[in-house]
């Protein structure tokens, strides 16, 4: 094994020992966070009226390549074991 592998398979180990739990847990906070932005502003397109269209129309354009995914993403069925709460961790 080569210094150059041995540093990387080194730096892997420990990313995946102490990086990757808080890059799992950052992409479900952006993901929980998105939707809520998205219920806020759109929510109207599943019912929940909850801030007028005016503003929601500002962003739209920025907004637009996410409706199709957000939508599926919150009306899609779900077993209360999908949740990251009830995640055993380790054990």
């Amino acid at each position: 094994m080569s210094g150059k592998s041995l540093v990387q398979t080194i730096r892997e180990f420990l990313y995946g020992m102490v990086g990757y739990e808080f890059e799992e847990h950052a992409v479900e906070m952006r993901s929980v966070l998105e939707n809520l932005f998205m219920a806020i502003l759109f929510g109207d397109m599943l019912g929940l009226p909850i801030i007028p269209p005016y503003y929601s129309m500002d962003l739209l354009p920025y907004v637009v390549p996410n409706i199709v995914t957000w939508k599926r993403r919150v009306s899609r069925e779900r077993e209360f074991s999908d949740d990251h709460e009830f995640d055993l961790h380790g054990l």
